[in-house]
């Protein structure tokens, strides 16, 4: 009876414990002006549930770089800054897709697998020089057009979000 009273016990904590959601685990705050907030289904934040990114921040990220052609600018460019798929790793993103919003609350729903499949880069720079918001920044969303073709078409051209401010990962 003793064993079996001591089995429930374990039990009992073991499923306790379960039933408190986890707590997102504590990136570095922002030590300049945020340029990028993340919400939604996340595990790692800078305060609460969000997590605040700065310039410095992105920049410590794995970075990647685009030599390709868009619509918006004539010949190629390139294109450098953090890969998405490092930024969504470093705040453990879990949903299926983001809702991406600009600076005009302009917004575009795009598939996590997305980043997953492609490097895509969040561009903080164009031809070694950084986005100012009259640019398209401080965030452009940049597929590798010219390396993936079957990228170049107005689903992906829509996904490519200039002036993006926040996400939501859903």
């Amino acid at each position: 009876m003793e064993k079996r009273n001591v089995v429930i016990g374990i039990l009992s904590v073991f499923l306790a414990g379960m039933a408190y959601p986890l707590h997102a685990e504590r990136l570095a705050k922002p030590t300049t002006r945020p340029i990028l907030t993340i919400t939604g289904k996340i595990t790692h934040t800078t305060d609460g549930e969000r997590a605040l990114f700065d310039m410095d921040m992105l920049k410590a990220l794995p970075q990647g770089e685009i030599r390709t052609s868009t619509p918006w600018y004539e010949g190629p460019v390139v294109f450098s800054g953090p890969l998405a798929s490092a930024l969504f790793e470093k705040v453990g993103a879990t949903g299926k897709s983001i809702l991406a919003i600009a600076l005009n609350d302009y917004s575009v729903r795009i598939p996590l697998d997305d980043f997953k499949k492609y490097p895509v880069v969040f561009a903080t720079e164009v031809n070694g020089k950084r986005l100012s918001i009259r640019e398209k920044g401080p965030i452009f969303v940049i597929y590798p057009f010219d390396e993936s073709p079957e990228t170049k078409n107005e689903t992906y051209f829509q996904r490519c979000i200039w002036q993006l401010t926040s996400i939501d990962v859903q």
